[in-house]
């Protein structure tokens, strides 16, 4: 049976705690819950998982899984449990941090019921325009998490590149494809699943018809104040899969797309989960941008042992 030690880690008690405290943590599994920091820019905690084995004082990889409870509930505590079972039980994230080394962080971030249409865990639309202090920008606040993250771990010894991975399966997938486009500049490789086959597109229209975020880039400029980076994005590494009988959609339901939103996507891009993602991959082919694109046979809204060695493999090859 595993033994996970579990720390909660106060602003305070951060700077304190020191290379020599992490000596003896490394002869376990750790987590450690990051206490909300809102004048470092994140408004909520953060869970970091770090695995027995991590080495000290050697370059190695912070692993960013964004959190998806599956549901919406106005108690963060649920939130909370949900990710630290992600970050240390249940999830690819977990499996590649265990098998790689290398620390995982996972966000808190809350999926309120009473705004049961912002799909928070899915970076939607509505989030990126809510301007409510705790809720507004969370893709600014998981950059904040992340440098806050980088600080702890070196004050451990622990040394992250500068660039992250990111991973991400369903709605933490579809988080982490949209993230990628806003922030390429941060992340080093990508592994998503899971995604109900509609990826972010790299282009402005479909057929004439303009695509804003989440679909595509037409209003990317208005949103985010900066220019898609093409250039940064087309140079990270992506291992983006499906399973063949995965028909979970989420296109359909109001919570992830608005009625316009779905009319464009059923209509130019496909009703159908993998009808969708075939023409996604057509879509991105054609803006030269090339990741490995993988169907599992005989596998639906989940992961096999197979789907996350591979996806450790990948992982793994971006470390060399």
């Amino acid at each position: 049976m595993r033994t996970i030690l579990f720390l909660i880690l106060s602003i305070t008690s951060i700077a304190s705690f020191s290379q020599g405290s992490i000596l003896d943590s490394t002869k376990s599994d750790t987590l450690f819950i990051i206490k909300k920091n809102p004048e470092k820019g994140f408004f909520h905690d953060y869970i970091l998982f770090i695995p027995k084995e991590t080495p000290i004082n050697k370059k190695t990889y912070l692993l960013v899984e964004p959190n998806n409870t599956g549901r919406p509930t106005d108690s963060i505590e649920v939130h909370k449990n949900y990710a630290i079972d992600l970050a240390s039980v249940s999830s690819v994230g977990n499996n590649v941090s265990t098998m790689l080394k290398i620390p995982l962080l996972v966000p808190v971030f809350p999926r309120p019921a009473a705004q049961e249409l912002m799909y928070t865990h899915a970076l939607d639309r509505d989030v990126m325009l809510e301007k409510s202090i705790e809720l507004q920008r969370l893709d600014l606040q998981l950059l904040a998490m992340i440098t806050d993250a980088k600080v702890v771990l070196n004050n451990m010894g622990i040394k992250v590149d500068s660039k992250v991975f990111m991973n991400g399966f369903s709605a933490s997938a579809t988080f982490t494809n949209r993230f990628s486009f806003i922030h390429p500049q941060a992340i080093k490789a990508l592994a998503i699943g899971g995604f109900n086959g509609e990826l972010m597109l790299p282009q402005n229209k479909i057929n004439g018809i303009k695509l804003n975020y989440p679909i595509g880039l037409n209003d990317f400029t208005d949103i985010f104040d900066k220019k898609f980076d093409v250039d940064s994005y087309k140079k990270i590494p992506q291992f983006i899969y499906m399973g063949k009988l995965d028909e979970n959609d989420a296109v359909q339901f109001d919570d992830a797309y608005n009625e316009n939103e779905r009319q464009i996507i059923n209509s130019y891009i496909g009703k159908q989960v993998h009808e969708r993602y075939l023409k996604c991959q057509e879509l991105y082919v054609k803006k030269n941008i090339s990741p490995i694109f993988k169907t599992y046979e005989n596998v639906g809204h989940w992961t096999t042992s197979d789907m996350n060695l591979e996806v450790i493999k990948f992982f793994f090859n971006q470390m060399k």
